[in-house]
């Protein structure tokens, strides 16, 4: 059997490809094209047993009360090797039909979808979800940052076989997650979350999709006995308890966030949207704008479908002074 061919999977985090184009070395170069939080969370000491054996199940537990108490949530929780393992199952909840994902948005959904099996449409209005096998939804979404309600998430439940709801940017913008509502809502729903954005440790390779009863039994299922690392539960554990540190990370992505606005308002740029992770900017053109920061060795994230869109992370607390200049060469 011939396999199905999908269009590209373009994504941030593609510095190889700018260096070889712009030159420099890998430490000159500050790499905003991801919404990662540039200042992790400070990687507690990790129990040598946590290397050693599998995953037991009163560790794995603890991790999932982790969570449910950090989303607010009563719903299952289930670990992923990072929401986009989540993804790569999701097209076996059920048997292939129509998937419809509100666009543009994150790329992996749709080609996951067709990778099995389904047919797959990209609308542009919740009313145009309603009536799919299945539904996607990102929230807040990348990289525009559109949101949401959650009543209208929860009501468009009711009209769709499955409603995936992905909430891999919603750490710093929590009264805009389903979590907490998901006990009165229906048994088709799953919200997905990242662990790795907001706590700035993306190589973890940790995630969760929440979800109730038959559908959270299947994502079980699919998810197999050990589907996350002793270190990434030993770490993520921790890291989700820690309310302070929490507290303290959401203050300093949107004061950052905001002076990410400032540089960009004087370059002539617009904001078209984000999170306090990543903003997203209208340029007069954003494959000019993307080279004229490269060459200050800034490499950024630009869109297919957009000839003005430039999205940018936020840099790290030591490299404020290099974006700085570049913005001041682009105008």
């Amino acid at each position: 059997m011939t396999p199905r061919l999908t269009p590209t999977r373009d994504h941030g985090g593609n510095l190889d490809s700018a260096m070889a184009r712009f030159g420099g070395s890998r430490d000159a170069w500050l790499d905003l094209s991801t919404g990662i939080n540039p200042v992790p969370y400070p990687v507690p000491a990790i129990p040598d047993e946590a290397w050693a054996v599998l995953p037991r199940r009163p560790e794995m537990e603890a991790l999932r009360e982790a969570a449910r108490m950090a989303y607010g949530t009563s719903a299952s929780v289930v670990p992923f090797a990072g929401a986009q393992a989540a993804i790569q199952v999701l097209p076996w909840i059920a048997k292939p039909a129509d998937a419809r994902v509100l666009a543009p948005t994150y790329n992996e959904h749709a080609a996951a979808f067709r990778m099995g099996g389904w047919r797959v449409e990209e609308v542009a209005s919740l009313d145009q979800l309603s009536g799919a096998d299945c539904a996607v939804v990102v929230n807040p979404n990348n990289p525009d940052g559109q949101v949401h309600r959650p009543d209208a998430l929860i009501a468009l439940a009711g009209k769709v076989g499955h409603l995936i709801v992905d909430e891999s940017f919603a750490d710093p913008m929590p009264e805009n997650s389903l979590a907490p509502g998901l006990e009165q809502a229906p048994d088709n729903l799953v919200v997905l979350r990242s662990f790795g954005k907001f706590y700035g440790l993306a190589g973890l390779r940790l995630g969760f999709a929440l979800a109730k009863g038959p559908t959270a039994a299947r994502l079980a299922e699919l998810a197999g006995p050990w589907p996350v690392s002793g270190p990434a539960i030993s770490i993520a554990t921790r890291a989700l308890a820690d309310q302070d540190w929490q507290a303290r990370t959401v203050q300093r992505l949107e004061r950052d966030a905001a002076q990410l606005d400032g540089l960009a308002a004087s370059a002539g740029w617009s904001c078209v949207g984000g999170t306090p992770l990543f903003r997203t900017y209208h340029a007069p053109d954003a494959t000019q704008a993307q080279a004229g920061l490269a060459r200050h060795h800034i490499w950024t994230r630009i869109f297919p479908y957009s000839g003005h869109w430039i999205r940018l992370g936020l840099p790290p607390e030591d490299r404020w002074d290099q974006l700085r200049q570049a913005f001041a060469g682009l105008s």
